[in-house]
């Protein structure tokens, strides 16, 4: 399916920082629930099937890139407010997508 850059640019991405990160005991398939921070975009909840490749140690301090404007939904009883990006690898599951280098909380993704 093509889209237009118009539609994709109504995508609204950005940078974060992951607080916490905890084992959902509710999820039927293994996540993690998250609190990130976007800086003046606000502190966000996401429900993430991160299990198989990292650690919640492994995930607080670490920048991640979100889908921010997805209607929140209840995932496993948390509302999970962004979508995390991830590339889905056949073999090693889900690898997070991040910058390179570090950059302010909220940067927006283009």
């Amino acid at each position: 399916m093509q889209t237009t850059l118009e539609r994709f640019q109504e995508v609204e991405m950005a940078v974060g920082t992951i607080v916490t990160a905890a084992a959902n005991s509710a999820a039927r398939k293994p996540a993690y629930v998250l609190t990130i921070d976007f800086g003046e975009k606000g502190m966000k909840t996401s429900s993430a099937q991160l299990t198989e490749n990292y650690a919640p140690d492994d995930l607080v301090g670490r920048q991640v890139a979100a889908v921010m404007n997805f209607p929140p939904l209840r995932v496993a009883g948390i509302r999970s407010e962004v979508l995390v990006l991830g590339a889905v690898d056949a073999e090693r599951g889900v690898v997070l997508l991040r910058p390179d280098v570090e950059v302010s909380d909220g940067t927006s993704v283009a």
